[in-house]
């Protein structure tokens, strides 16, 4: 099968080189062409020189190009994959420190919030422009893969403006699932139910989660016959480390009902509720990990992991290759979805696709993640229902939330923005109205370059700081780093840790990140 795949933004370290491989353990995929773009050349080049070693060194036919003339890129591919961060680490730092002035500690910020929210209007003119090519120079019903976050805002723009089939994916299902799987072999293991030796894989277990990126909940999950959903509670509480690390996931567990599938700094920053007071966030978080909570953990391990790399890539280079194996193929839907397609083999995954009655409480248009199944006959989502009503309604205030922000992005519609983030939950629930306007305006400013929709209105944007600060009516700003920012070492700092700095900079999946690494 001589497929190509095009990724934009392929000078991403981790994501990249992974996703390759992945497709490469596929038998029928070794001839395929790889056509990598990246704004900047210098990182699509570092990327491009140790994904041909890969190749070469496991002996496939598979070839690469690669280019910065993205349209180029596209043509005539068969499936596109975006894995971009629009405006870079810059912007990003941007989405943190400018919120944390006004009082908005976010652990992530790139799905919701403040940050999540300026983070869509960078990405989804960007994204409308690739499908834009892809319409009018990939093959004909060429598939969108979108990795990009904000995930559900993404490909919400890309389906209803774009006119591009687009998938959103993301691997949170698959980290709760190995959750709730450890909390069921030590509660088995304390039962008699298993040998100690025994360990339990997440596929052993039956489960459907159902919601939006990043709060999708795990409606049914059943072991051995065993209807696990009554024990979950109990079964987190006696886990050896979830107790510690993953806090406000077992609080919303233990109030709704129902576990949410994403990390316990992801969660708490999207729930209005954790985050709120600077003196009470601690209680909720956990440091071992940025993930558990840290302020402005994602912008830090992404920080460190782009400067080593940077730093370090010479090393990289002279490293025993890789060996593409199915054993060493991640979780990572793309490759699994490809491979269905094109071979008939069926695969099951959660996948994020515009809702059409499938959760009949959230509103249809917009984007859930739910199960699907994946053959020759396509990509197929069966109806899951209803939502229960407390999981449905935290959905939904995100919705319209997410709503708002897409509109404002493709119509570069300034007091829609601000009404997006006046109700954010945890935005509104720290903020009163003129500390969101203005903050919104600072941000606008702050990240003109890469607003070109809103072009004619930062301008204005700057007058109105300007003005607030001439007539004293600025709202009051907080000097603060936040409630939990550690440090971001140097490169001279990394390199007492070699292996955990490289193992940082190379990971697609930064959760699993440690706060020593």
């Amino acid at each position: 099968m001589a497929l190509k795949i095009a990724m934009i933004g392929a000078g991403s370290i981790g994501f990249t080189r992974r996703l390759m491989a992945d497709l490469l353990t596929v038998p029928e995929f070794g001839d395929t062409t790889f056509a990598f773009t990246d704004l900047s050349q210098h990182n699509l080049d570092m990327v491009t020189q140790l994904a041909r070693r890969d190749i070469e060194a496991n002996g496939l036919p598979a070839k690469i190009e690669a280019s910065t003339d993205r349209r180029r890129t596209i043509a005539d591919a068969d499936y596109v994959i975006c894995m971009i961060r629009q405006g870079g680490l810059d912007a990003f730092a941007g989405d943190i420190d400018i919120p944390l002035k006004y009082g908005v500690d976010q652990c992530v910020g790139d799905t919701i919030c403040a940050g999540g929210i300026m983070y869509a209007q960078r990405g989804i003119p960007a994204l409308l422009g690739f499908c834009k090519d892809i319409r009018e120079v990939a093959k004909p019903n060429a598939l969108f893969l979108n990795y990009s976050n904000p995930m559900a805002m993404l490909t919400w723009a890309c389906n209803k403006y774009g006119g591009v089939n687009t998938i959103g994916l993301c691997h949170g299902v698959q980290g709760a699932q190995w959750q709730i799987a450890s909390c069921v072999e030590h509660w088995a293991k304390r039962e008699g139910l298993i040998a100690e030796d025994v360990k339990i894989h997440r596929k052993e277990i039956d489960f459907v989660f159902a919601g939006i990126n990043h709060q999708t909940w795990c409606t049914k999950a059943v072991w051995q016959g065993i209807d696990l959903i009554p024990r979950l509670l109990e079964l987190f509480r006696a886990h050896p480390q979830y107790p510690t690390t993953e806090k406000v996931r077992i609080d919303a567990l233990d109030r709704f009902g129902y576990y949410s599938t994403e990390s316990n700094g992801h969660l708490s920053e999207y729930l209005p509720w954790y985050r709120k007071r600077v003196g009470e966030i601690n209680k909720w978080i956990d440091l071992s990990s940025w993930i558990n909570g840290e302020t402005g953990g994602y912008l830090r391990v992404c920080t460190e992991g782009r400067n080593w790399f940077e730093t370090d890539f010479p090393n990289w280079m002279t490293q025993e290759p890789p060996k593409f194996s199915p054993e060493k193929r991640s979780e990572e839907h793309g490759s699994y979805i490809i491979e269905g397609l094109e071979t008939g083999r069926t695969y099951r995954g959660h996948f994020n696709v515009v809702n059409n009655n499938i959760i009949t409480n959230l509103p249809n248009g917009c984007i859930i993640e739910v199960p699907g199944y994946v053959d020759r006959n396509g990509i197929n989502i069966p109806v899951t229902g209803d939502l229960p009503l407390a999981c449905a309604a935290t959905c939904s205030a995100s919705i319209r939330v997410q709503e708002m922000s897409v509109e404002a992005a493709v119509h570069g519609n300034v007091t829609l923005l601000k009404q997006a983030m006046l109700h954010d939950p945890l935005v509104g629930a720290v903020c009163d109205p003129e500390e969101v306007w203005q903050m919104t305006d600072e941000m606008l400013v702050a990240q003109a370059e890469w607003l070109p929709q809103y072009e004619d209105d930062i301008p204005k944007a700057k007058d109105r700081l300007a003005a607030h600060e001439a007539n004293g009516t600025r709202v009051n700003l907080v000097e603060t780093r936040g409630a939990a920012r550690l440090h971001t070492k140097t490169v001279e700092e990394m390199t007492a840790e070699k292996e955990k700095s490289r193992a940082n900079a190379q990971a697609a999946d930064k959760g699993k990140m440690t706060a020593n690494a």
